[in-house]
């Protein structure tokens, strides 16, 4: 929680809790997360596996995406997502973002970089 709360304060941005509205319950996090030593921001997700496949991440990560775009004046962001990570590679793809682009060695570990469409592309395919 210290390190999702300092975040906060050095960058202006972070984390989310998810939750369900219906019950009140969490159900995983989503946010916009760019650590020291990140090359770019990130989209970030994860929904323990009880409640996968609702939706959850997929709605979130389009919200987080529209909160950087909207608020923040971001012009793109990413997802770092593990290659052997399906579930993430699926809401990947439902929140539009591009196949895997890249890998990228995150601190020891490959992860596949997945960009999502600019706020530009976004409006285009709306308007379409």
């Amino acid at each position: 929680m210290a390190m999702f709360t300092g975040h906060w304060v050095l960058r202006g941005y972070g984390p989310w809790a998810l939750e369900e509205k219906a019950h009140k319950a969490f159900v995983g996090y989503t946010g916009l997360w760019k650590p020291e030593g990140w090359p770019e921001p990130e989209v970030m997700w994860g929904v323990p596996p009880e409640h996968q496949g609702r939706g959850y991440a997929t709605e979130a990560a389009r919200r987080v995406r529209e909160f950087a775009y909207r608020e923040l004046g971001w012009s793109t962001v990413i997802s770092f997502i593990d290659p052997a990570n399906a579930p993430s590679q699926r809401v990947a793809r439902a929140a539009s973002a591009a196949e895997r682009e890249t890998d990228f060695d995150l601190r020891g570990h490959t992860v596949g970089i997945y960009r999502h469409p600019s706020r530009e592309t976004l409006n285009r395919n709306l308007h379409s």
